[in-house]
């Protein structure tokens, strides 16, 4: 399984999001995220691209163990919702209810 390093900011983002899409073409289905600590906006982007990839080859993508951090993040820029399809459920991205 793909599991991205400790960082995933704007300076790690090219070459997270290229290993991520190497690991996608060679059909990995699951992204873990557990490692992920240092997050910004980039990361959000990343795996909105990673997500996409996954749809165009027709296969289904779910990322495991999201931070708080990323949570927040994909709140903040209003993804969640488009975000949580492919969270698993035990680690879902919280989505504020209003």
């Amino acid at each position: 399984m793909f599991a991205p390093a400790r960082t995933l900011t704007f300076d790690t983002a090219k070459s997270v999001l290229e290993a991520g899409l190497g690991a996608i073409a060679t059909g990995q289905q699951v992204i873990d995220l557990a490692q992920v600590e240092r997050v910004d906006s980039s990361a959000v982007a990343v795996l909105l691209a990673w997500q996409r990839a996954a749809r165009e080859r027709g296969v289904p993508l779910r990322f495991s163990n999201p931070s708080v951090s990323l949570s927040s993040l994909a709140n903040l820029y209003g993804v969640a919702d488009l975000l949580q399809a492919g969270i698993d459920a035990d680690h879902s991205i919280a989505v504020p209810h209003h």
